[in-house]
């Protein structure tokens, strides 16, 4: 089984109902990569201004479908950064709810957070709440300045715990059923 097969193959949540996401983006990287499912590969797609890092690991889950058409985006916190393509077990806290506009067209790009559940430093997070205040400010203030260097506006709707973040996996598990229902063909590249 190559690369494409296995990542084609995987589900959202695993038997013991964790979430499985895909690295794309490892944690302190200015390059974004992002899955080609067509070529089973990941590609360059694009670089951050000097001095602007990704937070924490940033990947996607598999078999799922969101309100932008491309796999639900997930912040991975975890002790340190893992490689490009990487499987993570996770646990989900919560989500960042939020639509993006770009030239003039505007869909929900919702942004899940998770945990890995090996990580040591975070083992005890089980919910936003559970970070600083602080940090979840900068994380959306990240997705923020992100999109805004690529010309597009990410506007925030609002916080949300493990419980609507699974609802919103259920959801992009759904959509992805119904998109790829009879058919075995790739999804085309994402395009974040």
């Amino acid at each position: 089984m190559n690369s494409h097969d296995a990542v084609s193959s995987l589900e959202a949540f695993t038997a013991d109902g964790d979430l499985n996401v895909i690295i794309e983006t490892p944690k302190g990287s200015r390059n974004k990569f992002n899955y080609d499912e067509k070529l089973g590969l990941y590609k360059l797609g694009g670089v951050l201004p000097a001095g602007a890092i990704f937070p924490f690991d940033f990947g996607f889950v598999p078999a799922t479908v969101g309100g932008d058409g491309d796999p639900l985006d997930v912040l991975l916190l975890m002790d340190e950064p893992v490689f490009v393509g990487c499987l993570v077990e996770a646990r989900l806290i919560g989500v960042i709810e939020a639509e993006q506009t770009e030239d003039g067209n505007t869909m929900r790009n919702d942004r899940l957070i998770a945990v890995a559940i090996k990580s040591r430093n975070h083992r005890d997070v089980n919910s936003l709440d559970d970070i600083n205040e602080h940090l979840r400010e900068e994380i959306v203030h990240f997705f923020v300045s992100y999109n805004e260097s690529k010309g597009k506006v990410f506007e925030p709707l609002g916080q949300y715990g493990p419980e609507r973040a699974r609802r919103l996996v259920s959801e992009g598990m759904k959509r992805y059923r119904q998109t790829h229902a009879g058919t075995k063909t790739p999804r085309a590249a994402k395009q974040r």
